[in-house]
């Protein structure tokens, strides 16, 4: 009955911190305000304080992580109706979400690799800069650990957007395509509901991107696995 009780508690802390901290970032949107930061800082602080473990929230908390598969299929409908804009820039697009990719996967085995890291933690970094439901599917295919898997997309999602607005302000980015698939490859859902913020076309591009990567991450995993045996 206890074990009930404290699994209920946390997925009542968890949505509960959310739409307590929501307004404060609608009020005041900067990267440091984002729910993706406030509300895992006030689960790590409760955490420590009532000697609870991340597997063991992972555990009682797994529905709200498949939820995301369905809110990912949700950026359909943007993305339908811009498919003008889209049609008419695709291979930019491709080779952004094809260099964006391998960047992200080269960047995080290099750096996990000079840290010595171990090995299922540098796996478990490589689809760091993927949605949530398509990262950890990528991370059992490869020979990572899923629930760490996801703690890093969160930590990439804050920072993508953290450098996302940073370089907004001082590259010259004018086109919504650029600033969408900016948002869209660096920061996955966390830099796509940025670039909405941003506007419509970005956040669709954005959408675009993220779903492309994504896709594409999970089509070569199988290939990435044979290559790091």
């Amino acid at each position: 009955m206890r074990d009930e009780l404290l699994s209920l508690l946390w997925l009542v802390i968890t949505l509960a911190g959310y739409y307590v901290l929501k307004p404060l970032y609608r009020r005041l949107p900067r990267w440091w305000t984002s729910p993706l930061l406030t509300v895992p800082l006030l689960l790590a602080a409760l955490g420590l304080l009532l000697g609870m473990d991340y597997p063991a929230y992972i555990r009682d908390t797994h529905w709200l992580v498949l939820m995301l598969g369905p809110a990912t299929a949700a950026f359909a409908l943007p993305i339908f109706r811009y498919r003008q804009l889209i049609r008419a820039h695709w291979p930019a697009l491709l080779a952004g979400v094809l260099g964006g990719s391998a960047m992200a996967i080269a960047s995080a085995w290099e750096l996990a690799t000079w840290c010595g890291l171990d090995d299922s933690v540098r796996r478990s970094l490589l689809a760091r800069s993927i949605t949530t439901p398509l990262a950890m599917l990528v991370s059992s295919d490869i020979g990572g650990v899923p629930e760490l898997t996801a703690l890093f997309v969160v930590i990439t999602g804050v920072a993508g957007i953290a450098l996302g607005e940073l370089l907004l302000r001082h590259l010259p980015l004018r086109s919504a395509l650029a600033r969408g698939a900016l948002f869209g490859v660096g920061a996955h859902g966390a830099g796509t509901a940025r670039a909405y913020d941003v506007g419509t076309e970005e956040g669709s591009v954005a959408s675009l991107a993220m779903v492309l990567a994504g896709l594409l991450n999970v089509l070569l995993a199988p290939c990435l696995s044979h290559l790091l045996r």
